[in-house]
């Protein structure tokens, strides 16, 4: 089934507000099973919100409005979709109830206009609010629902939750999703190698979400039960990992590069150190950011100048004379030096050009070399990435850990014959 949200209120439009709301409702939608091909922002206007409603309703199943249910003029989400759908406006006692008990309680006086919010489509579910004074409203007809939620977030999120999950799922069945998530293989190739599957599935559903430097793949499968829908996941999940091989790093959705990295570091005993020059403490700061990783970094250096990487890391002043910062030998020195003097068994350096300045013909902007070595083994990899000066020094973050873990991977598997790894970290549930 398909799903469109709708986003009423001219402070979205404006941008006064971040409009957190289709995010989550996005992807919890995401997580029922439901495809969303459509997302709308309109502004607090009954005739351009009558036209996106009717629009919604001519190409989705499920319409989701968020915002426009308070008692003000300028609330109009109701009266617009009572209007599209010819529903009269009627009083809802148990409304009117609630929301004189909301004001008792805090020992205030309800004004008229909030009566405005107990007025409901004649026919419509109503979604008791428990967080605020505007109910939700289901409306049902010819097979289309169209939901209105109400815009604060701390109102919203728990009734979506509570009560519009259930409903969108129904009350005898079960929507269960997992995230298989790889790296080291692009987008479009990604999609390539499971084409077949997302096109030949239904139940589970697979869906490919993009990411800096990696790519998601969504499973979701609705039964009976959740052991039901555990059981139709397990195959697809397996497939994928398959085709993928060490390029999944997890299943686990809340599991980030970072932290696989340095739980691979952690279940083989292997300390890590970092360089950086172009990147300027960013890749340290991502990896210092998981929880317990100080029982695998030992330190950082930033050597953004040449003096820098000669003075602590010990690189050669005829290697920098002749091939410059950016390159494969310095990176490689680099690499080599920040072991040498942290006793890492891991180390990884970057060095590179961010931009938006000092590029040339021969070496442009966006030049990457990226060193790792395992246990005295170095790698060297070149990356041309594009983008502005943020996008690079990030992407070269991404990639240092993807090479990071590539390179523990490969180099205990040829250590121990192609043995697994230990643990099989980085490869989690």
């Amino acid at each position: 089934m398909t799903v469109e949200l709708i986003s009423v209120g001219t402070e979205l439009l404006l941008g006064n507000i971040v409009n957190t709301n289709a995010a989550f409702l996005a992807e919890k939608c995401a997580d029922l099973g439901l495809s969303c091909y459509y997302q709308s922002v309109v502004g607090d206007n009954e005739e351009r919100l009558t036209a996106v409603l009717k629009a919604a309703m001519g190409r989705s199943d499920i319409i989701i409005l968020s915002g426009g249910l308070g008692p003000t003029e300028d609330d109009l989400t109701k009266e617009a979709a009572a209007k599209v759908m010819g529903r009269e406006l009627c009083m809802h006692e148990p409304s009117r109830k609630r929301i004189e008990d909301f004001f008792r309680k805090r020992n205030m006086e309800a004004t008229e206009n909030n009566w405005k919010q107990a007025m409901m489509p004649k026919g419509a579910i109503v979604v008791e609010n428990e967080n605020g004074t505007a109910p939700g409203v289901i409306l049902e007809e010819d097979g289309k629902k169209v939901i209105l939620l109400p815009g604060p977030p701390n109102e919203l999120i728990p009734m979506f939750e509570k009560s519009i999950m259930p409903y969108l799922s129904g009350e005898d069945s079960t929507i269960y999703s997992q995230t298989v998530k790889i790296c080291g293989v692009g987008e479009s190739k990604a999609e390539t190698m499971v084409k077949d599957l997302i096109d030949g599935q239904t139940n589970p559903t697979i869906a490919p979400y993009a990411k800096n430097c990696e790519v998601h793949f969504r499973v979701t499968a609705k039964a009976a039960n959740e052991k039901e829908a555990r059981k139709l996941l397990k195959p697809v999940v397996k497939e994928l990992k398959s085709r993928f091989e060490n390029h999944v790093y997890t299943t686990d959705a809340d599991t980030t590069l970072e932290k696989a990295v340095v739980d691979l570091l952690a279940a083989n005993k292997l300390t890590v150190s970092t360089v950086e020059s172009c990147t300027g403490g960013m890749l340290a700061a991502r990896i210092i950011n998981v929880p317990g990783v100080s029982d695998v970094y030992k330190s950082g250096y930033i050597t953004y100048s040449n003096k820098a990487k000669r003075k602590i890391l010990g690189v050669k002043k005829g290697v920098l004379e002749k091939k410059g910062a950016v390159s494969e030998e310095v990176a490689k020195e680099m690499a080599k030096g920040a072991a040498l003097i942290s006793k890492a068994e891991v180390a990884v350096a970057v060095t590179g050009i961010a931009g938006p300045g000092g590029g040339t013909e021969e070496k442009p902007v966006g030049l990457v070399y990226i060193a790792c070595s395992v246990c005295g083994k170095v790698t060297v990899k070149k990356y041309n990435f594009s983008g502005n000066r943020a996008k690079i020094r990030e992407t070269t973050v991404s990639s240092a850990l993807i090479l990071m873990r590539q390179c523990i991977l490969e180099y205990y598997s040829e250590v121990t014959f192609g043995k697994k790894l230990d643990g099989n970290a980085g490869r989690q549930k």
